[in-house]
C-alpha cells in the first residue's frame, strides 16, 4: 500500500484555480505562498483514495533535466503504474513524495531528489533551481496532481535507469520544439503546457534548497 503527500485542494488555493505553469520569475509572491501551504497543510494519504479524490492535490517534482545546451526527452512506457499516462512523451521526471521523505526538512527536497535517482544516473554533479509550480484541472490525471516544477542542470552524462517503464534521449530545445508542434498529442499534458513556457523553465535561477528552505 503506498501512501502520497498530498494537500487539501481549498487550502492550497484561494477562490481561483491556476492552469499551467505559476513562475517563480513573474509570480514569486504566489509560488511562496504555496510552498508555505504545502509545508503547513501537506499530509499522507492512501494513494488509491488520493487518485480518486480531486478534493486533495498530490504534490508531485517534475523536473526538466538539461544538460548543457540539450533537453531529456522521455517516453513511457506501458508497464509504469499510471496507464492514462502509457505511451506518451514527457520532458519531466519525478513522482510521488512518499513518507520515506518525511524526515528531510522539506518533503519535497527530499522527494525530489529520491525520484531523480531512482529514475536516471546522472555521472557528475548536478544544480536544481526552482522554475513555479503547475497545474492542469482540465484532465483526470491533472484534476488530483500539483507540480512542482524544477530544472536540473549537469554537463555529465546522463542516462535512465528504468529502462523498462521509459526511453530517453537528449535533444534540442529546436527539435523538442518541433517534435511538439509535429504531434502535440503525443506529449502528456503537462509536458506540453512546459513546453508553452519553456523559456521560462530553463531561465530558472533560484536554488531549490533556497526557495524551499530546505537541506539537502
Amino acid at each position: 500500500m503506498e501512501f502520497v503527500y498530498v494537500v487539501e485542494r481549498n487550502r492550497l488555493f484561494d477562490l481561483s484555480f491556476p492552469h499551467g505553469l505559476v513562475s517563480l520569475s513573474d509570480q514569486r509572491e504566489t509560488v511562496n505562498r504555496y510552498v508555505e501551504r504545502i509545508r503547513t497543510h501537506g499530509f499522507f494519504v492512501e494513494r488509491r483514495k488520493a487518485e480518486q479524490d480531486s478534493r486533495w492535490k498530490q504534490i508531485i517534482p517534475y523536473v526538466v533535466v538539461k544538460q548543457d545546451d540539450r533537453i531529456l526527452l522521455l517516453e513511457r512506457k506501458n508497464k509504469q503504474g499510471e496507464a492514462r499516462l502509457h505511451g506518451k512523451r514527457s520532458i519531466g521526471v519525478g513522482g510521488h513524495v512518499n513518507p520515506i521523505d518525511e524526515d528531510s526538512q522539506h518533503v519535497l527536497a527530499a522527494g525530489l531528489h529520491r525520484e531523480v535517482e531512482e529514475e536516471l544516473d546522472v555521472g557528475g554533479p548536478y544544480q536544481v533551481k526552482v522554475a513555479g509550480f503547475l497545474n492542469d484541472d482540465a484532465t483526470d490525471v491533472g484534476s488530483v496532481h500539483f507540480g512542482m516544477v524544477a530544472l536540473l542542470t549537469t554537463s555529465a552524462p546522463v542516462s535512465i535507469r528504468e529502462t523498462d517503464m521509459m526511453d530517453g534521449r537528449l535533444v534540442s530545445p529546436q527539435e523538442l520544439t518541433e517534435l511538439h508542434q509535429q504531434d502535440p498529442d503525443r506529449f502528456e499534458t503537462w509536458s506540453s503546457l512546459l513546453l508553452d513556457r519553456l523559456n521560462d523553465v530553463l531561465k530558472a535561477d533560484l536554488d531549490l534548497n533556497a526557495a524551499l528552505g530546505a537541506a539537502r
